[in-house]
Parts: structure tokens; sequence; C-alpha cells
């Protein structure tokens, strides 16, 4: 046996141990009574104890050096060993005692900042949330960095980007949008009174799934659960959950952050099954997955062949309710722009605003140009200079996202880098495929997620992010078609 195959060996039982893991926490947020909380924390803890212990073996090192030095590797085996010695040097640098403090101090803050958010009280949290960031800046300092420690922590999520580049893929975004924001507000609004309605939630979820299966989510690869918060995860090759909650006062809400985790889940179900068990087995950023989750929920699921294709089903499902309704109200009331306080009800044009404002506070705050105790003050006004609303109170201001209180700094900015990815991947497909279009108002699926299947899920973590995006749609990555498609669209819209 070589040393690269029994490196193999020796990976195939970590990844096992990490999809247990996953496995529990899909439990713990699913299915597990309130009172195992306890017992779960210790299994997950030893599991990832034990996980920690196999990743960073002496012995796996040895090897590693042993593969990379043999002669007449295949392209397959540079990705996987490159990917390997990524995750294997990230877990090494750290002292234990960090990775100990850092997880103490995050489980801690956790329930400081429950209760801040249910105060609206931001100052409860800020020691908490001092000490975190003064964690994360060790952790920077151990990696090493250039020009910020941000630098350092953003590689957790997507490698090859820092803040310098992240600012200049931005700025234009954010200049074009509050431009594009003005002018829609300044103009007629859309009437969405057909929607302030009760919804059956049992409905709903029957709508959603079939949805999510004429798409391509494959059930008998997966189900649906409902989660306080909804997820994807991946327990193995062929085992790819979802997880949603419904609102009877929000129709959209449920079905399209049912088909948002089935874009995810049908991404890891694309995955190459040669490549389980691998460091390979996953997506090489945080930004391509969220390409492929936004790509179904906001380009198709908002579009106007989608509805005219489903509006008169979700009739039959709803009996009366959306009489009088064309598909053409539908399709302009579920883009309806309207500036709000909270991230994730964001519409299409507002969204990425709000990950741009988080964006600029937590490079502020990590190269010591803002202080924690100062960040509700500055959250605000952003807020009113980028989306121009006033914010009432912490909860629904800079206390919103449990992301800081978990140390996810770096983390924000890919949801608008998949967002830019996905405008690419979408002019590049309606070039490759001129009856996209068609086949959506038909109901046709296949061919679009074939296409995707073949420039993006079956790479697995083969290629670097940017290499795979400028390698499928053969542009360099900028925004520049996420605002022809914003400045089009809502433009005709308004």
């Amino acid at each position: 046996m070589t040393p690269f195959q029994k490196l193999e060996e020796s990976y195939a039982e970590v990844a096992d141990l990490a999809h247990s893991i996953s496995l529990l926490s899909w439990d713990q947020q699913t299915q597990m009574p309130p009172r195992g909380a306890e017992a779960r924390g210790n299994q997950i803890a030893t599991l990832e104890g034990i996980l920690h212990e196999r990743l960073t073996a002496p012995a796996l090192g040895d090897l590693l050096d042993q593969a990379n030095s043999a002669p007449d590797q295949t392209d397959r085996q540079r990705a996987w060993l490159r990917e390997f010695e990524f995750s294997r040097a990230r877990k090494m640098t750290l002292p234990g005692s960090l990775v100990k403090e850092l997880a103490l101090e995050t489980s801690r803050a956790f329930g400081v900042w429950s209760q801040a958010r249910k105060k609206s009280d931001f100052a409860l949290f800020a020691p908490n949330l001092g000490r975190i960031v003064e964690l994360k800046k060790q952790e920077a300092e151990c990696y090493g960095y250039e020009k910020t420690p941000w630098n350092a922590l953003v590689p957790d999520y997507e490698r090859g980007l820092t803040a310098d580049s992240i600012t200049t893929l931005f700025a234009p975004l954010r200049d074009a949008t509050t431009r594009l924001l003005d002018r829609i507000l300044g103009s007629k609004q859309i009437d969405t009174s057909f929607l302030n309605q009760k919804w059956d939630t049992g409905i709903q979820r029957e709508f959603g799934l079939r949805v999510a299966r004429d798409l391509g989510y494959d059930m008998a690869s997966g189900r649906q659960d409902i989660a306080a918060h909804p997820f994807c995860t991946t327990i193995g090759h062929g085992d790819v959950r979802i997880t949603t909650r419904y609102s009877e006062s929000r129709l959209l809400d449920a079905l399209l952050g049912t088909i948002h985790e089935a874009g995810h889940a049908m991404y890891e179900q694309g995955l190459p099954e040669s490549d389980a068990r691998s460091p390979l087995f996953d997506a090489p950023g945080l930004g391509v997955h969220e390409s492929q989750s936004r790509f179904w929920e906001i380009r198709i699921a908002h579009s106007r062949p989608f509805w005219s294709h489903y509006l008169p089903t979700l009739k039959q499902y709803f009996p009366g309710q959306l009489d009088g309704v064309d598909d053409e109200a539908f399709y302009r009331a579920a883009n309806k722009v309207e500036p709000t306080l909270i991230r994730v009800e964001a519409d299409e044009v507002c969204y990425n605003l709000h990950v741009i404002i988080r964006f600029e506070l937590e490079v502020r705050i990590f190269n010591g140009e803002l202080s924690v105790a100062d960040l509700p003050a500055a959250w605000n006004d952003l807020y009113k200079r980028y989306l121009g609303i006033d914010v009432p109170n912490d909860a629904q201001g800079c206390l919103q996202d449990v992301h800081w209180a978990y140390g996810s700094f770096g983390y924000f900015p890919t949801y608008t880098v998949g967002n830019i990815y996905c405008a690419m991947l979408t002019e590049k497909m309606q070039a490759d495929i001129p009856t996209m279009w068609d086949d959506c108002a038909a109901g046709r699926f296949d061919a679009i997620l074939g296409w995707l299947r073949q420039n993006i899920h079956r790479h697995g973590k083969r290629f670097g992010a940017v290499e795979l995006i400028e390698q499928a749609t053969g542009h360099k990555v900028s925004c520049d078609a996420l605002i022809r498609h914003l400045e089009g669209k809502y433009s005709e819209i308004y």
C-alpha cells in the first residue's frame, strides 16, 4: 500500500467521525428531547476530541510528507493532498489552550447573546463579544496574516479572498444597489395584500416538497424536517437532509426556505461518489455553496416562468385563496422591494447591503478602528446610510445575528460572494441553454440541474472557488453580472 493509499484509509475514518457529529447535530436540532441536551453536548465533545486527535496525529504528518514527495501524482491526488494539508495545518497551528478557551467562551456567549437579544440590550453581550474578538485576534496571530488580522480568519470560509479584494469586489455593487434602491423607493409600490391570509402549514409542506422534488432534490437520498433555523446537512454520500420552518402568515417564507436548502442539498447530492470520505467531498468555499442555493431560490423561484408554471398548482393546493390573482401579480409580489431591519427577511435588492454592512464593521473592529462598545452606533449609522432606515433597538440591530457569538468572523461576506457567483453562472447557463426559461415555464429542470452538475458539482474541491467559477463562466470574478441582473430586472418591475 502506498503512502497516499494509507492516507486515504486514515482520512476515511476522520470523515466518518465528522459525519457522525453531523448526524448528532442534526438530531439535536430536529428530534432530540430537551432533556437530552447535556448528554448530547458530551457526546459531540468526545467525538470532536477524537476527530482532532486523528487529524493531527504525527503518523499522518509522516504519510503526508511521503505522499507529497511521490513522483507521478495525478491531478486528483494533488488536489486531495492540498486540501488535507490545509485542514490539518489549520488544526495544528492553534494551541490546545486557545481552542479550549474559544470553545468555552463561545458556549457562554451564546447564552448571554440570547438573553441580550430578548432584552434588546447590547451592553449585556459586549464583554463576551469583546473577549471573543481578542481570542480571534490571538488565533489570527497563530495563523499569520498581512495587513489585518481579519485576513487570517476568512480562509476558514472562503480561501483566496482578503479584506482588500472583497472591498474592491463589493464597492461597485454597494454603490449601484443604493442608487437602484433610491429609484425603486421613488416608484409606485407593489400590492401584496392578497398574501395577508392564513396558509395551512401542512399544505405548505406538501407543496414545498413537491417543488423540491421537481427541481431535482432526491428524496431517496434525503429528507426534510422542521427546525428553528433552516439548514442542510450531509450525513454521508446518499444522505443529505434539509430542514425548514413554517408560519401560517407568511406563505413564501417556508417555500423559498425549502428551495434554498434544497439548492444546497442538490449540490451535495451531486458530489462524486468516488470522493466520498475524502477531503474533496465538499464545495471549495461557502460562496460557491451559497451560489447554488441562491440560484434555485432567487433566480429560479423568483422568476416569471417559475410562477407561470406553479401558480395554477398553488391555487389547487389552496383553493379559493388566490382567486383573481394572475401569475404576473404573484411574480411582482414575490419580488417586492422594501428595506427592512432583518437580514434574513431582506429582498433580493437589499440583501447584499445587509451583508456589506456586517463585513465593513468586522474589518473595522479587527483593524482597531472600531471598539466593540461602539458597535451599535456604527451599525445604526450604516443602516441609515445604505438602507435609509432607523434602527429602533439592539434586538433588531446588531444583536439580530448569532454568528459573532459563535466567533464566525469572516463568514458574512460569503453570502454576497455567493450572489456574485450565482449571477455569473446564470449568465453563462442562459447562453449555453437557449431553452432555459422555456424549460422552467414547463416545469422541466433536468437540463438546468445537469449544467450545474457538469460545471460545478462534479468537481468538488478539485479547484479553488475563484478558479472553479472562472473556469465555468470564462470570466474573471466581478460583480458586473449581478449589477446587470438587478438593474435589468427591477427597472422593469418598477
